[in-house]
């Protein structure tokens, strides 16, 4: 099935202006591709006939580069789509420009049937984001931001980041836990940098479901002599550049939360000290829905920020 699908939008800024963005694509500077909304478009170096690149699934080359002007990825063998997309500047007077953007090749496999019915609406979708934010990097808009189509939103939430169990770091609190673990969740370009910020948007905001299970714990601890914990326990109580921690010591056990961010990831890492056998019980239950619920939170604070562009973005 031939596939040819064209994006393009009319800027009021000189050509120039536009194609210092097209220089950027793909890289750490990238202010037009939409992440962290969608998983990243990267390049494993700077834009170059040959380099390599990719988004989501799909992995290419870059096979013509005219700086300023036009970028060309040819995609790699052996996948359901052939051919080759590309961005391309062209000027129409000394003050306006054309950004345009091109797909042209052939789909075959279950590409045939994906590209109709899912794969051209997330395409569509993005790519008008993407001249969104050539827009706004210009400062000439958008007028109005483009809103995604039932697929794409579906898509978006099918991709969105999902925590998972990972070895827990090395990390200096509670001497003598008897228990450690760790969840992580990919850190998408334009995702804060900052541990508190992610430590807040982990306990400030749970789900639903979790919420209602810490509602339950309240009602339910003091029948067994455990003392009911109010929100402060979920206050930063030490942080530095990389690391915020939260947690409390009570008479049944002692626990710390630590959030760290790194360079590819955000981290998750419970650790608990238990004092008595009204801790071991205590926490034998809660062990049971424990890696859920971290899981779950870590989640939907990093759904949070993939809907949220900012934190250390930098646009040209």
């Amino acid at each position: 099935m031939r596939v040819h699908n064209v994006h393009e939008r009319v800027l009021d800024v000189p050509a120039e202006a536009v194609g210092r963005l097209l220089d950027d694509i793909g890289g750490p500077r990238d202010a037009l591709w939409p992440s962290p909304e969608w998983s990243p478009m990267w390049l494993d170096g700077p834009p170059a006939v040959g380099t390599a690149g990719g988004h989501g699934s799909l992995r290419y080359r870059v096979t013509t580069y005219e700086p300023g002007h036009k970028i060309v990825f040819t995609l790699d063998p052996g996948q359901d789509l052939s051919g080759w997309h590309g961005f391309e500047v062209v000027a129409r007077g000394p003050d306006r420009a054309v950004l345009r953007h091109v797909v042209a090749g052939r789909a075959r496999g279950g590409m045939r049937l994906l590209w109709p019915c899912v794969v051209r609406p997330v395409h569509d979708g993005i790519l008008e984001q993407i001249l969104d934010r050539a827009e706004l990097a210009l400062g000439t808009g958008p007028e109005r931001p483009t809103r995604l189509s039932a697929i794409a939103r579906l898509a978006r939430w099918a991709a969105r980041p999902r925590a998972r169990a990972t070895d827990p770091p090395a990390v200096a609190v509670l001497p003598g836990a008897d228990f450690v673990d760790a969840f992580a969740v990919r850190l998408r370009p334009g995702m804060p940098t900052d541990p508190a910020r992610w430590a807040a948007a982990v306990f400030d905001s749970p789900p639903r479901w979790v919420a209602a299970l810490l509602a339950a714990r309240q009602a339910l601890v003091a029948v067994v002599g455990i003392e009911r914990a109010d929100r402060s326990v979920f206050a930063v109580r030490d942080r530095t550049a990389t690391a915020a921690v939260v947690g409390a010591d009570a008479r049944h056990l002692d626990f710390r939360a630590v959030v760290t961010v790194e360079p590819a990831r955000v981290v998750l890492t419970t650790v608990v000290r238990r004092h008595n056998l009204r801790g071991r019980a205590y926490f034998a239950l809660v062990r049971r829905i424990h890696p859920a619920v971290v899981a779950a939170m870590l989640t939907r604070a990093a759904t949070r920020f993939s809907r949220v562009p900012g934190g250390d973005r930098i646009f040209a």
